[in-house]
């Protein structure tokens, strides 16, 4: 029996999922993307028996990671880290960003790069840079189950029109990583943008054209047109 916990948690209007990832044994978790409502995402902790040890980034949008967006003041990290003195894991590309759009100080800030591990109990979780929706965007890989953040949803992408977006690098984040994970990957997406909120990366690939295009210059103009 695998020693993993995995809840997926809708939150905030945007559509975004938060996530808690950690130890059925020693009921610690991390928890993915903690905006809009904190206090809920404490509650289905605490629910479960399971305590936050610390956040995981995906990038540093504010309806990831809280902060100031569209006239709208959004609960995150600065909050979550005000109620339990716990490290907020980034890219070492998005510390910069997270620092500005939640306020947070440098120290409160873990600078990870890809191919970090992180563990609890007798899971571990492989941090993935995924660049091109932003510079420092990750995901993050246990036992095939992948939360992908904004950089792959099941039927899209993340978008690359806003500062720090790169379809260059976004394309080979898609086709060069996350498309050759094991086919039988859980992915679990950043927003529930489709019916469905998660899928295997075999049926993604038959539905999704980002990940269906055969070269840069396809996707490119796929991505245009979209």
């Amino acid at each position: 029996m695998t020693d993993l916990y995995l809840k997926q948690i809708a939150v905030g209007p945007m559509a975004n999922f938060a996530y808690l990832i950690g130890s059925q044994r020693t009921r610690e978790c991390f928890v993915v993307d903690p905006a809009w409502d904190v206090v809920a995402l404490q509650r289905a902790a605490a629910e479960a028996n399971m305590k936050i040890v610390g956040a995981l980034l995906s990038h540093y949008h504010p309806d990831h990671c809280g902060g100031h967006l569209f006239g709208h003041d959004i609960q995150g990290v600065a909050e979550l880290i005000r109620a339990a003195d716990i490290p907020i894991y980034a890219h070492k590309d998005e510390v910069h960003g997270v620092q500005t759009v939640t306020g947070l100080p440098r120290a409160a800030i873990k600078a990870c790069d890809s191919g970090d591990k992180l563990s609890l109990g007798d899971i571990e979780i492989t941090l993935i840079h995924t660049p091109g929706h932003t510079p420092g965007s990750q995901c993050f890989l246990c036992e095939e189950r992948l939360i992908s953040g904004d950089t792959l949803f099941l039927s899209g992408c993340g978008r690359v029109d806003l500062p720090g977006g790169d379809s260059d690098q976004l394309y080979d984040s898609l086709a060069n990583k996350l498309a050759k994970l094991p086919p039988s990957t859980i992915i679990y997406p950043g927003h529930h943008y489709d019916a469905e909120d998660h899928a295997t990366l075999a049926e993604i690939k038959q539905v999704n054209p980002f990940l269906q295009a055969n070269s840069p210059a396809a996707w490119k103009r796929l991505f245009n047109h979209a």
